[in-house]
């Protein structure tokens, strides 16, 4: 198919989004076999002004992807955060070509309203959406005549590309990274959490504990290259979104962690449990057994190596950019079977 690709492919902050998911889901439909053009919307919007701001440049960006779409003609249009594109330009789209199917995808929470708005301001005019979130929450954005459900975070292994599982010896023991500790509070384990506080109670109960934080406890954020130093240089990660209670909701730290060897702790609370089993991560339902298992991990390279490599193995099955990108097509051309994927696919 000819796949136009809309999306944050930008190179102006977070490390030119070497992790993200657009790059990962574009390079799993070339891999495929697809035709994929991608189409920078934020850059083309700070392009499109003298003083390079985004906000006024929305126009010429809406301009621009409709040239570009009448000269190539796609099959099948991609929204991957696509905020800068207005659903009055996808519906004249549309129009100039009907043949043409879209798919909007979003790894934002849905218990941010904003989220929810930014999905639902093109949902009229779009043939599916999927969300990293499944089940029943995503309730909230049926409409007749589309599809919805689950979008995995993709791991692909040209990008993460360490293997600290095959290490017994690491410069670090955790690693955690935090947008912002406090703002908000974090739930889990039954409690809402600053996570300055719970990194100081964890160091207290493990006190040899070799933590590598970013955005916390006075370190800095990480970001391209340097991030995926960090991720390469330590044994396991510590995956806490802000909530744990979406189904299958997760940053997509936990695709970056995995597939770079890390042996994973995580909230049963999240259903990770019904994908990955005891052997292939490690989960917690309290502070003090997320502690035990930390503790028992150190303690034992041979076993956190084993736990890593199965999780990496398992996540890679069931998530990896090839199997995710066919997936996306197949929901976007009503072709899906759920049969065909290990995961909860589509709400009815």
């Amino acid at each position: 198919m000819r796949v136009l690709h809309v999306g944050n492919f930008g190179s102006r902050a977070k490390g030119a989004f070497l992790h993200s998911v657009a790059p990962k889901l574009s390079r799993g439909l070339i891999r495929a076999g697809h035709q994929v053009v991608d189409f920078a919307d934020r850059d083309v919007a700070r392009a499109s002004t003298v003083m390079g701001s985004r906000k006024f440049g929305t126009a010429g960006a809406n301009r621009a992807l409709q040239r570009l779409a009448h000269d190539m003609q796609p099959e099948l249009l991609l929204l991957g955060h696509a905020d800068t594109i207005a659903a009055s330009t996808i519906a004249a789209m549309r129009r100039a070509t009907p043949a043409m199917r879209v798919l909007q995808w979003n790894v934002d929470p849905m218990f941010e309203p904003d989220n929810i708005a930014r999905i639902r301001a093109k949902i009229d005019v779009v043939d599916a959406t999927l969300v990293s979130t499944a089940g029943e929450a995503l309730a909230p954005l049926r409409r007749a005549g589309m599809q919805l459900g689950f979008f995995p975070n993709p791991v692909d292994f040209s990008i993460e590309t360490g293997q600290a599982h095959l290490h017994d010896h690491l410069p670090y023991d955790l690693f955690y990274a935090c947008g912002h500790p406090s703002r908000p509070l974090r739930s889990f384990c039954g409690q809402d959490w600053d996570m300055e506080h719970f990194m100081a109670r964890l160091r207290t109960a493990i006190p040899s504990l070799r933590p590598h934080l970013a955005g916390l406890c006075g370190q800095p954020h990480l970001a391209g290259f340097p991030y995926q130093e960090a991720l390469s240089a330590c044994a396991i990660g510590l995956n806490v979104s802000r909530r744990q209670d979406y189904l299958l909701y997760s940053s997509d730290r936990l695709a970056h962690m995995t597939g770079n060897g890390q042996a994973i702790l995580i909230d049963r609370a999240t259903g990770y449990d019904q994908l990955f089993g005891p052997g292939e991560m490690a989960f917690f339902s309290s502070f003090d057994e997320l502690a035990g298992q930390l503790r028992g991990l150190i303690a034992d390279p041979a076993r956190r190596r084993a736990m890593a490599a199965a999780g990496r193995a398992r996540y890679h099955a069931l998530f990896n950019e090839m199997l995710v990108a066919r997936y996306v097509v197949a929901v976007a051309t009503d072709t899906h079977n759920p049969k065909d994927y290990p995961w909860p696919t589509l709400i009815p």
